[in-house]
C-alpha cells in the first residue's frame, strides 16, 4: 500500500501549487482499491507586494511546513506545479514530488498507481514498493470514501 497526496481544492482534480495550496486530499492505494484517508485545509498564502512573498522557508510564516508534517509518511504528492524549494524538501523528506497538467483526475491517477503496483512501469512506484514492508491490510475509509480501481487489463 502507498499513501499519496494530491493537491486539491475540489477532491476530484489536482489543480493547485503545492506551496500555495489550500487543501490536500490524502489516499492509501493498494492494487484495485483506494481508500480516502485524510483531507486538510490551509490557510491561503499571502503575497506581499508586487514582487514579495510570504511563507518563506524557516520563518515563522512557513506556508510549505504544515503541509509536509500533514504528508509526512506519504510516498509521493501530486500537484499542478511545484516550486524547487519545496521539491528539495519534499525529496529530503522522501516524497516523490510529481508535477502533473491542472485538471488531472486524481481517480485516473489512482489507477495508473494501481496498476503500476502490479505490473510495475512507474519508476517511483517501483521504489517505493521495494521499500515497503510485508503488504498490510488496506483499512476501510474512516472519511467514507472509498474507490475500486483497475488492477489488470482485464478489467479495461
Amino acid at each position: 500500500m502507498l499513501r499519496i497526496a494530491f493537491a486539491s481544492n475540489d477532491r476530484t482534480t489536482v489543480n493547485l501549487h503545492f506551496g500555495g495550496a489550500e487543501s490536500l486530499v490524502l489516499y492509501d492505494v493498494a492494487p484495485g482499491r483506494a481508500e480516502l484517508v485524510g483531507i486538510r485545509a490551509f490557510t491561503a498564502a499571502e503575497h506581499v507586494g508586487e514582487s514579495g512573498r510570504a511563507g518563506l522557508t524557516g520563518t515563522a510564516s512557513d506556508k510549505v511546513l504544515p503541509k509536509l508534517d500533514f504528508i509526512e509518511g506519504c510516498h509521493a504528492v501530486y500537484a499542478a506545479s511545484i516550486g524547487t524549494s519545496s521539491i528539495r524538501r519534499l525529496m529530503g523528506l522522501g516524497i516523490q514530488p510529481i508535477i502533473v497538467d491542472s485538471g488531472h483526475e486524481i481517480l485516473d491517477l489512482l489507477n495508473e498507481v494501481s496498476l503500476a503496483l502490479v505490473y510495475g512501469g512507474l519508476a517511483w512506484v517501483d521504489k517505493a514498493k521495494a521499500k515497503l514492508p510485508a503488504e498490510a491490510a488496506l483499512a476501510p475509509s474512516t472519511l467514507g470514501e472509498s474507490h475500486a480501481l483497475i488492477r489488470s487489463a482485464d478489467d479495461l
